[in-house]
């Protein structure tokens, strides 16, 4: 019996001095030894903006940094030899290398073309605010930098539903593209704003049995030519669900590969949505908990938060087998869209809430273990530099997780400033259990039980917070301690 244990292996501004591919070569054995199970790799693929792009603006999926497009050859993270070692090496130690696939949309178009629009109401996207009428729009897709290598299908007006630019008008809208397929937009989770299938750049059109069957032959040629055996699904509210069940059935079948697939459905309002979306998708994924994440973060912006409350509509607590748990991501992290950053103080409380209960498989992100420095404008449009600290105690907690945290779970989630719970460990796992106690307010104590299995044995805080030792008494029990605004988690002593 192994714990799974993510990592997120890049964030919005990785700037470091090798290209990231090169630096994972180099990292895959020690981060196999700190105990990281699988790791989630950044979009491969070249990009409309070329070299500095992070990979959420596709151009041409089939291109993994080895042709000269968007005026570059390698992409932001390096070229496609050394993807495929990188995936080697990790998997060689271990690791499952997790891609990340980007299916909602396309950017970057090599031709012009005459597109029937309507446009739309932003905040109703049900709504129509025009009459039929034609504009220019980059919606053939090419790729005179590959010529036909690999693929020789072109995409064009046909093969999307909506675009954001009109080049001949020089202005950004939404534009329903009416077509064979129906002039309204697909049918997708989402119902945000009406219906939330546009989100940017040239919207994918799923109802086109080609576009289908090109992305199925896509992420075939994916998985032969590179090895990976998980995938990260990108946005998947904004993306025809029929069409992902399709696409993950025949990935399975033509790969005869049970792969790992985790999903991006980013909700902070409801974890209903989020089970809704389990049940339409028949389980096929994990989604990841931005509802936890949510929890964490109000968490760390008050000292007033109740702790008994952290778990409380959240997909871990209604789905624990399905849900990916996370601290922080690039999306969340400073300066991003979704900004809502764990303040430093409560990121072990909030490492601790992911790593050592039973429900979830959690996610680490980069800059926790690596640190990051980056620059970037504001919302204001003031340029501003931020410093990410890697967090000292991580490696620690991620052994702990590998080694320890196994075994029925004793919940003392009772008291608004001070939570606990223990894990009492299994015959598999000599020296596993722990109890872990964590406070947002005052130095906290619990009496906690770990079970009379361990009567007579003795604890002590892994993280060194604490100093002092625990004895298991003839219940099974102990007294354990944190210190204010502070995470202990007790191990037994060798």
């Amino acid at each position: 019996m192994d714990n799974q244990t993510l990592l997120q292996y890049f964030h919005w501004y990785y700037n470091e001095e090798d290209k990231l591919w090169i630096k994972a070569k180099k990292d895959a054995q020690s981060l196999a030894e700190k105990g990281i199970t699988g790791v989630w790799l950044p979009p491969a693929y070249k990009a409309e903006s070329g070299a500095t792009s992070i990979g959420y603006d596709p151009y041409d999926l089939f291109d993994l940094g080895e042709f000269d497009q968007k005026n570059t050859v390698e992409t932001r993270f390096g070229n496609k030899l050394d993807y495929q070692e990188a995936i080697k090496v990790f998997q060689d130690n271990g690791i499952v290398a997790i891609a990340d696939v980007v299916l909602n949309h396309k950017a970057g178009g090599d031709e012009l073309e005459q597109v029937p629009v309507r446009t739309v109401d932003p905040e109703n996207r049900l709504a129509f605010t025009s009459a039929v009428f034609n504009i220019e729009a980059w919606t053939k897709f090419t790729f005179p930098g590959r010529n036909k290598a690999y693929s020789d299908f072109v995409w064009d007006k046909n093969c999307f539903s909506g675009v954001d630019w009109a080049e001949d008008l020089k202005e950004t809208g939404i534009y329903s593209i009416q077509n064979e397929y129906g002039d309204g937009w697909e049918e997708v989770p989402s119902l945000e704003l009406g219906n939330y299938d546009y989100l940017m750049f040239n919207d994918i059109e799923y109802r086109n049995s080609a576009v289908r069957e090109e992305v199925k032959r896509w992420g075939e040629w994916y998985y032969h030519t590179c090895g990976m055996k998980g995938f990260r699904l990108d946005a998947v509210k904004h993306i025809s669900s029929d069409f992902l069940i399709d696409w993950i059935d025949h990935m399975k079948a033509a790969c005869g590969l049970d792969f790992f697939f985790v999903a991006e459905n980013w909700n902070i309002e409801s974890v209903e949505s989020l089970q809704h979306y389990i049940n339409i998708t028949g389980g096929r994924m994990q989604l990841f908990d931005s509802l936890l994440h949510h929890n964490l973060f109000m968490a760390s912006t008050t000292k007033m938060y109740d702790l008994t409350k952290i778990f409380d509509d959240t997909l871990v607590q209604a789905q624990p087998l399905l849900a990916v748990t996370f601290v922080d991501n690039h999306d969340s992290q400073p300066l991003q869209a979704l900004e809502s950053y764990i303040d430093f103080w409560f990121r072990p409380l909030a490492y601790a809430l992911i790593l050592f209960r039973e429900g979830g498989i959690p996610c680490i992100f980069y800059p926790d273990l690596f640190g990051a420095k980056y620059i970037d404008k504001t919302e204001e449009g003031y340029e501003t530099g931020v410093e990410l600290v890697a967090l000292a105690v991580l490696p620690e907690m991620i052994g702990i997780r590998r080694d320890r945290a196994f075994g029925i779970q004793h919940d003392y989630l009772d008291f608004p400033t001070c939570i606990g719970w223990t894990r009492e460990g299994i015959e598999e796992r000599e020296q596993s259990g722990i109890a872990v106690l964590m406070s947002n307010g005052e130095m906290g104590m619990k009496l906690m039980k770990i079970g009379t299995g361990h009567t007579g044995k003795v604890m002590i805080d892994a993280l060194g917070v604490r100093k002092e030792e625990v004895l298991i008494d003839e219940n099974g029990c102990g007294e354990f301690y944190c210190n204010a605004g502070s995470v202990s988690v007790w191990v037994f002593s060798s």
